[in-house]
C-alpha cells in the first residue's frame, strides 16, 4: 500500500474542480510528494499555489499516440534538430511566454525556479526542437518512478512542439515507462490520441508505476543527443 502524503490530505477530499489545498512552498520534497500522490501544483491568477487532483485526468497510451501524415513527413525530413535537457529553463520560459499565454500563464517565475531544482536532481526533463541554432519548441515534465508527467509545451515554428513530444513519447516507451500523464484533456492533445481516465484508475496505475524507476538518462531514442543538465 502506498504511504499517505506527508503534506496533503487524501485526494478524495478535493473539491469538484480537483483543488485539494492552497499554499505551501514549492520545495523539491513537496513537489515529489505531490506527484507520487497524483497531485500537481497550479498557481492561480493571483500567484497562489493550488494543489490539484482532478476527478478526471488525461493520459497518453503509447499504442494510441497519433502521428499525423504531416507530422510524420516533418519527422522524416529532419526539419528540426532535437535535443534533451539542453535548455530546460528556456523551454519552461517558452511555455510561459508563448503568445496565447501572455498574462494568463500558470508558469510563474517561482514555478520555473522550483522545477529547475527538480531538473538538477534528475527528476525533471525537457526535449527541445531547434532550427538554425535557435530554440523553436519544446516540452518539459517530471519523472517519478515509471510515470512521466508532461507539463507543458510550446512552439515558435509549426510542428516544433509536436516533434519534441513525439521524440519524448518514443523515448519513454523504449525505456519502459508505464504512464504518461498530461493532467487535462484538450482538443489539441485529443488530436494526438490522449484520452481521459478516472482519478481512481489513474491512482491505481500510478501506484504500480512507482514500483520501478526506468533510466531516463539513457540516450534519447531517435538519434537525439543528450546534454548536461542545463539549469
Amino acid at each position: 500500500m502506498h504511504q499517505p502524503s506527508r503534506y496533503f490530505p487524501p485526494v478524495e477530499k478535493a473539491d469538484r474542480y480537483g483543488v485539494l489545498a492552497v499554499g505551501g512552498a514549492l520545495t523539491p520534497d513537496r513537489l515529489l510528494d505531490a506527484y507520487t500522490h497524483s497531485i500537481f501544483p497550479w498557481p492561480d491568477a493571483h500567484g497562489r499555489i493550488e494543489w490539484c487532483s482532478p476527478p478526471v485526468r488525461a493520459i497518453f497510451e503509447f499504442h494510441e499516440f497519433h502521428i499525423s501524415r504531416r507530422l510524420d513527413r516533418t519527422l522524416r525530413r529532419g526539419t528540426f534538430q532535437v535535443t534533451c535537457d539542453r535548455a530546460f529553463r528556456q523551454v519552461m520560459t517558452g511555455c510561459a511566454t508563448q503568445a496565447d499565454r501572455v498574462g494568463v500563464t500558470w508558469i510563474t517565475p517561482a514555478l520555473i525556479d522550483a522545477y529547475c531544482e527538480l531538473h538538477k536532481l534528475g527528476f525533471a526533463h525537457s526535449v527541445e526542437s531547434w532550427q538554425d541554432g535557435e530554440l523553436v519548441g519544446g516540452v518539459y515534465g517530471v519523472a517519478v518512478g515509471a510515470m512521466f508527467a508532461a507539463e507543458s509545451m510550446f512552439h515558435q515554428v509549426s510542428d516544433a512542439s509536436k516533434v519534441a513530444l513525439a521524440y519524448l513519447i518514443r523515448h519513454l516507451e523504449a525505456c519502459r515507462y508505464e504512464l504518461v500523464d498530461i493532467q487535462q484533456w484538450t482538443p489539441n492533445s485529443a488530436s494526438l490520441g490522449c484520452r481521459p481516465i478516472l482519478r481512481a484508475d489513474f491512482i491505481a496505475r500510478l501506484q504500480h508505476a512507482l514500483l520501478s524507476r526506468p533510466d531516463f538518462e539513457k540516450e534519447l531514442r531517435g538519434g537525439v543527443p543528450r546534454r548536461e543538465k542545463s539549469c
